[in-house]
């Protein structure tokens, strides 16, 4: 098994397990989309570009040729996004983006301090801006309303 081979075989099933589950809401049709419209186009889209993984993965190489020295980097991502599904109603977007945003670049990728700073207040504060105030929507302010 190679790693393109893994890689593709667990986008399709992924693909699978989303058009799955969204048997639950009507799928409606291309003039009047239902609710599971989107995500099985898109979950179809996966599974066609998981196969294509697939199929060409055989050059790619073997899985028990995979080192494993990134890991701590891996486990630290999964570490922030966890803080930021736990973060977002009781810190708000805004705080819980700053944080992590601020642990990934200064202290993961060890960016100078202005420049990560700087990333982190107007990636945070700024994306709030874009979708909130900009696309209208609505995002968790948090106690402290931000």
């Amino acid at each position: 098994m190679t790693t393109d081979r893994l890689a593709g075989a667990t986008l399709v099933l992924f693909g699978l397990i989303t058009i799955w589950q969204s048997r639950a809401f009507p799928l409606g049709s291309l003039h009047r989309p239902g609710p599971a419209y989107m995500p099985v186009v898109l979950a179809l889209l996966l599974i066609v570009f998981g196969v294509a993984v697939f199929v060409m993965g055989s050059r790619a190489s073997r899985l028990a040729e995979v080192g494993w020295h990134e890991w701590r980097h891996a486990v630290a991502i999964f570490a922030a996004c966890a803080f930021a599904a736990w973060g977002l109603e009781r810190l708000g977007y805004r705080i819980t983006m700053a944080v992590v945003l601020a642990f990934l670049v200064l202290l993961l990728e060890r960016r100078a301090w202005a420049l990560g700073l700087a990333v982190t207040v107007v990636m945070s504060w700024g994306s709030f801006y874009l979708f909130d105030t900009l696309l209208k929507v609505p995002l968790p302010r948090g106690p402290f309303g931000l």
